[in-house]
């Protein structure tokens, strides 16, 4: 009892941080200024270990630049990618204040950039609207920086201040004259924060400040990269604003309608003027792809304005629809109906919206939704009456995704009558696990009888499961209008009632996908390291993105990865998964035994590894490699699934000979 006891005790004191057993008055702890930002920065800048709370920082300082912007103040942002790792954000705006601070005696730029909830935005009068409302931003960068210069161009001098991890090194002071006015945010983060993902990664910016260009028309922003020999500069300036975001969403679309609907509007709020702009197309695909902003900060999760914006697009298309007896046999059109293929962008600015959270993922002002949708209604309406053509093409779009979704769910409805998708028992192919605990469970899709086989003889029987296929999969992408084609698939079938939560995208339909049901946890894709491979595991994603995307969203989906090479010297072999990696083993044993032979073999396939070796290599969960498929970019995925899998063969074949140089893997 006493071993047990004393174990019980460090355990405690490992989770809680308490080092030593007295817990009084000297315990409790008050983190100063910036330390709580270091100490929890995933609190304040998201996840500090997968690269958005490292790009974060970025956002953070040209959100503030922007703001300049909107205040009437800024033409131009300038972000710079420096080759010591440090970023450089300019604005031509007004410059931040250089005063002395009344109550806390330092001057107003060091308040700023040392003290949270400190900034100019919380009377409305210096910004009207802003997207750092919270006030944490520039000081959480500064916090989690190795080192940060502030340059400052006001009252006709120029002022500077460097801070080491937050603090500063010495008080803000005037080093030279200027006639202009700026502020100029150079810092370096800290790597010891930033662990796994410590590089900028350029595309992820440009496209980043690409949409705040959009979203404000006429705002310059240029973006260069001098962390090679061959500098980059970008310069994004857009007068045409959310049309021209549209217009780009669909550059590679078939549009129903050639001219972008845009709406404007604005009504009074609780805490003064919203304003509202809108701008939307219809394409024959057949997702809705919407981007949601607040005062120019991207909604990843959307929020009252998305909300407003479905609900008004129903009713506004489906009062136009019967007004003018265009539904024929239907009585009204679902959401679904109306926004399949729609693109849009949804942008409100607000003087005092509510997040979810600090990183503003989601609006939650609840007085949005019913200012976009009255909005919507009357300006839309109003539209439609103007433009009568444009109008009915999308009433005709909608009722032709509405037969198309009546199709599919009968579809639907008769395979599983037919006891096809549930209630037949699961697929006889499939090697189930004794575990009924779907949080330990995995089930593993292979590829082929033959690897079947293997992984059915290897796998932990206790918690993994085994569904071997045959051949290639359907190709979904090219059947969207014969959906009963794609429940009486055989390889498709396999899949649905072993994974029993159901097939389909739309929520809240009866036997929807409901990943709340999946009898496994992870489901891995295991296909061979070959080109073939890599098409049926691209068949399968297909499936899933079309037919269970929210097991994507969940994270249950993984792709095994099982080794390209085994390496032996005398009775020792290691597996290794890339040419790099091969190259690197081959040199280290050279290194470690120059007189040993070393054997190498490719395997290309499966089947030509027994069981033993499919265990060890890409079964077993204490040394296997997989990889997650998370998709932080709908609609840059919905995108990838049309071009590589649908019938569009030039764009396709464009598309290879782009990328094919930049990939030995595709990673979704």
């Amino acid at each position: 009892m006493k071993t047990a006891e004393g174990s019980l005790g460090t355990l405690r004191k490992k989770e809680f941080g308490c080092m030593s057993d007295e817990y009084g008055e000297d315990s409790i702890q008050v983190l100063e200024g910036l330390e709580a930002v270091r100490k929890r920065p995933g609190m304040y800048l998201g996840d500090p270990h997968d690269g958005s709370a490292l790009h974060h920082c970025i956002w953070e300082v040209v959100d503030n630049a922007v703001d300049e912007h909107l205040a009437g103040y800024n033409p131009t942002v300038e972000v710079d990618l420096n080759a010591d790792g440090s970023v450089s954000v300019t604005d031509h705006g007004r410059g931040i204040p250089v005063g002395i601070h009344a109550e806390e005696g330092v001057s107003a730029a060091q308040v700023i950039m040392t003290k949270l909830h400190a900034g100019g935005k919380f009377d409305n009068e210096s910004y009207k609207v802003a997207g750092g409302l919270h006030g944490v931003g520039v000081s959480a960068v500064n916090a989690v920086s190795e080192w940060l210069h502030l340059e400052v161009h006001r009252e006709g001098k120029v002022w500077e201040q460097r801070y080491e991890l937050g603090v500063p090194k010495a008080k803000l002071k005037s080093t030279g004259k200027s006639d202009t006015t700026s502020t100029k945010v150079s810092f370096k983060p800290d790597l010891t924060i930033f662990s796994e993902v410590v590089e900028f990664d350029f595309q992820q910016i440009n496209t980043r400040l690409q949409r705040t260009a959009f979203l404000n028309a006429g705002l310059q922003i240029i973006l260069r990269d001098f962390r090679s020999d061959d500098s980059v500069e970008i310069d994004h300036t857009y007068d045409g604003g959310l049309s021209e975001y549209v217009t780009l969403m669909n550059a590679k679309k078939n549009k129903i309608h050639d001219e972008v609907v845009h709406v404007i509007g604005s009504k009074s709020g609780d805490k003064g003027e919203v304003h509202v702009e809108i701008a939307l197309q219809w394409t024959d695909s057949y997702s809705e792809n919407i981007d949601c902003f607040t005062n120019i900060i991207h909604n990843v999760d959307g929020g009252t304005h998305l909300s407003g914006l479905r609900s008004s697009l129903t009713r506004t298309v489906n009062s136009y629809a019967q007004s003018r007896k265009l539904l024929k046999n239907l009585n009204s059109l679902s959401g679904d109906d109306v926004r399949e293929g729609l693109s849009a962008v949804v942008s409100i600015k607000h003087p005092d919206p509510s997040f979810n959270a600090q990183t503003k993922a989601k609006l939650v002002t609840s007085e949005v939704a019913g200012i976009v949708e009255q909005i919507v209604n009357d300006k839309l309406g109003e539209y439609f009456e103007e433009n009568p053509s444009i109008a009915r093409s999308i009433v005709d779009k909608a009722v032709l995704a509405s037969k198309a979704r009546e199709a599919a769910r009968k579809a639907r409805d008769l395979t599983r009558r037919k006891g096809v998708l549930e209630g037949g028992g699961l697929p006889g192919q499939l090697a189930d696990c004794q575990s009924r605990d779907p949080n330990e469970c995995e089930l593993y899709i292979v590829e082929g009888e033959s690897a079947g086989g293997s992984a059915k003889t290897a796998r932990d029987r206790r918690t993994q499961a085994v569904l071997p296929l045959r051949g290639k999969i359907l190709n979904v992408e090219r059947q969207r209008r014969n959906i009963a084609k794609v429940f009486t698939n055989e390889q498709i079938q396999r899949m649905i009632r072993a994974l029993g939560a159901g097939v389909g995208n739309e929520e809240g339909d009866e036997g929807a996908f409901d990943p709340e049901k999946l009898r496994y946890g992870k489901i891995i894709i295991m296909c061979d390291a070959d080109i073939d491979g890599a098409h049926i595991r691209t068949l399968i994603l297909t499936f899933m993105w079309r037919f269970m995307r929210r097991a994507i969203d969940n994270g249950n989906v993984y792709i095994a990865m099982p080794p390209l090479f085994s390496v032996g010297r005398g009775n020792h072999v290691e597996w290794v998964h890339s040419e790099e990696e091969l190259d690197a083993t081959i040199k280290r044993f050279k290194k470690e035994a120059p007189s040993a032979k070393i054997s190498i073999q490719r395997y290309k396939g499966l089947g030509e590894m027994n069981p033993e070796q499919l265990w060890e290599t890409t079964m077993d969960p204490e040394v296997r490699r997989m990889m997650r498929v998370d998709i932080k970019d709908v609609e840059a995925a919905d995108k990838l699934f049309t071009v590589l899998m649908g019938e569009d063969v030039p764009e396709r074949r464009e598309f290879i000979e782009t990328h094919a140089t930049e990939v030995t893997s595709l990673d979704i």
